[in-house]
């Protein structure tokens, strides 16, 4: 069968999924005010959606080789379309951290489903696909805002927003099962593998230790300058938050970019080089926004930074599948399950040395955390280089 209906299918999953993911955020307000939640409540409920993230992730990786793929992404948009309609229902806030933590966990089996099937699909380009796909994620995260202010001209209320993408993943599944059924129909298919894999037999090799480390660093950089550079340039650089956010853009913007272009550079560097060089103008972005203010020089600080970091993520993960093709899926959760960490030690790291110190000093956590990605990714690279002369032995 064509790849081109398996590969449409994963790509318009990602670009709902980031819209869903960052959906939440622009929602928050709302919920706050309708459902009565504190500023306590509002950090749990991103706190149980990373616990479910986790928990998804490491399912995911582990069992998802056991099915066919296309059938179970299928289930999981349903379920996700179930889960989303009952938390449009909700009235109490527990109501809603309940939902949050199924709807992470389901969302994260669904990106590990994405991440195998495309990088089996385009083995021969993997980067570029994978690089693709996730700028589809982007561009959902891009969409999300602009949906719900134009959803509110018509219908003021947080509930509905949920319901219409509930409607998009039902469309999503039948696109899915339809696909399902081409490919049992094809005498060229490959039955589904019936054995679970480890994280255990692949955390012995040192390339992809050196990827979980790798991971855990790019979601703190990712979410530390997203969760807090705002709030840093308008409370400690003093910047109105319109403009703040504006300077913000440039990071966005930058991550686009990076994950359209890098693959065009791997024919002329080669994927090993193309890491150090992207996360060396990660590490200077990272710098530049810490050590500056003036708003020009934020705003190219940002764009450096995410320049430099939206082409890591998808190089990462179709470097160590390159390695390791049986070991996707597991790959997939051992990334999903680093960056979820990362990503929570940045949020919640930078929140309590901001009460300690005040925001301007603990901002440099971006660095820090920048520092950590530049030496896990010349470590993975190192490592990645090494296994693949042995390889070729």
């Amino acid at each position: 069968m064509s790849r081109l209906h398996p590969t449409a299918l994963i790509f318009s999953g990602f670009f709902l999924l980031g819209l869903l993911i960052i959906l939440w955020g622009v929602l928050l307000p709302d919920l706050n005010h309708e459902l009565g939640m504190s500023a306590a409540q509002s950090g749990w409920f991103f706190l149980v959606m990373a616990l479910g993230t986790v928990s998804g992730a490491y399912l995911g990786g582990k069992y998802v080789q056991k099915f066919h793929f296309l059938p179970l992404f299928a289930f999981l948009a349903l379920t996700e379309t179930v889960i989303l309609l009952a938390i449009s229902l909700a009235y109490q806030a527990w109501h809603l951290l309940l939902g949050i933590f199924f709807f992470g966990l389901f969302c994260s089996v669904m990106f590990t489903i994405g991440h195998t099937l495309i990088a089996r699909l385009h083995a021969n380009k993997r980067a570029k696909m994978m690089g693709l796909m996730d700028f589809m994620f982007s561009l959902g995260t891009l969409a999300a805002p602009f949906l719900v202010v134009v959803m509110y001209w018509w219908l003021p209320d947080w509930r509905w927003p949920l319901r219409l993408l509930a409607l998009l993943l039902v469309v999503l599944a039948m696109y899915a099962l339809w696909i399902g059924r081409r490919v049992e129909a094809d005498p060229a298919a490959e039955p589904a593998p019936r054995h679970s894999l480890s994280y255990k037999a692949v955390l012995k090799q040192p390339v992809f230790v050196a990827l979980a480390l790798a991971m855990f660093g790019y979601g703190a950089v990712e979410w530390g300058n997203g969760n807090w550079f705002v709030s840093y340039a308008s409370s400690a650089l003093m910047y109105p938050t319109e403009q703040a956010r504006l300077i913000f853009a440039w990071f966005t913007g930058g991550m686009v970019l990076s994950r359209l272009g890098f693959a065009y550079l791997i024919p002329y560097l080669g994927a090993t080089s193309l890491l150090r060089l992207l996360v060396l103008m990660m590490l200077a972005g990272a710098l530049v926004l810490k050590l500056a203010d003036s708003s020009w020089v934020l705003s190219a600080g940002n764009l450096l930074l995410g320049l430099g970091l939206g082409g890591v993520y998808p190089l990462l993960l179709a470097t160590a599948m390159d390695l390791a093709p049986q070991q996707g899926p597991v790959l997939s959760g051992l990334s999903n399950i680093g960056g979820s960490l990362g990503c929570q030690l940045a949020g919640l790291g930078t929140g309590l040395w901001a009460n300690a110190a005040g925001i301007g000093t603990a901002f440099w956590m971006l660095p820090l955390v920048a520092l950590w990605l530049f030496a896990a990714v010349w470590l993975f690279s190192q490592r990645a280089r090494a296994a693949q002369a042995a390889a070729s032995i």
